[in-house]
């Protein structure tokens, strides 16, 4: 139920070809799609959702086969003073490097914003679409690897399974998750092993380049990591 209180309303709507009850009954539960196998992952809405009823709004659909759907969500009117732009300080700037990484996402402007955000932080970039691709250039590639940034979940071979993989040929290998749904295993393997994370989908270009820094020197989160579960 909706508490009372100031919100701010953002309405998304389309005149496509609608959906009907029964689908709308899923469409905020991870991984269901309507998409073709590998044209979707399923978590789009989900990662909306969990969003959403994180900063304590809420989200309501309304469609019909034929008329097109809309979203309609709520989201808490926050009553403080603006930021001052231009008076950033040094000490929160995102961290720089210069170490080799290797990219695996399987969803195009993921990785290409990915890569773009890894390249400005001073990083050299291999850009791989999947898992096997992924292992085809690290087996060619002269020199070592430091870092892995993988999306979780990826058609054929998981991120988790590449990450064993490349461990096998370079033992301590460190480990960066990408997901837009917090995977319970991931995140046990992320509180035992100090030489993984995982990053919460959608990430700033800030909060990539702390959280490769802090995995590459090893060091605990400087925050932790945003936990979204669905309710």
């Amino acid at each position: 139920m909706m508490k009372p209180g100031l919100y701010v309303q953002l309405v998304v709507a389309d005149t496509g070809v609608g959906m009907d009850a029964e689908t709308q009954s899923h469409i905020f539960e991870p991984f269901f799609t309507t998409k073709e196998k590998g044209k979707g992952t399923g978590l789009g809405l989900a990662t909306v959702y969990g969003i959403v009823k994180q900063t304590g709004g809420f989200i309501w659909v309304h469609s019909e086969l034929g008329q097109g759907t809309s979203f309609k969500i709520y989201i808490p009117r926050v009553n403080q003073a603006e930021e001052q732009i231009g008076s950033s300080n040094p000490a929160t700037e995102a961290p720089t490097g210069s170490e080799t990484v290797l990219l695996t996402e399987d969803e195009q402007d993921v990785r290409e914003i990915t890569r773009q955000f890894l390249e400005s932080g001073g990083y050299k970039v291999i850009e791989a679409r999947d898992a096997s691709e992924a292992l085809q250039l690290a087996a060619v590639h002269q020199g070592s690897i430091d870092l892995l940034v993988t999306d979780m979940v990826m058609p054929g071979m998981t991120g988790q399974e590449l990450a064993v993989c490349l461990q096998r040929g370079q033992p301590g290998l460190c480990v960066v998750f990408m997901s837009g749904y917090s995977e319970h295993a991931a995140t046990e393997m992320a509180d035992a092993d100090p030489s993984v994370r995982l990053l919460t989908k959608p990430f700033s270009r800030a909060a990539l380049l702390r959280t490769v820094r802090e995995v590459l020197h090893g060091n605990p989160p400087l925050e932790p990591a945003p936990q979204r579960t669905l309710q």
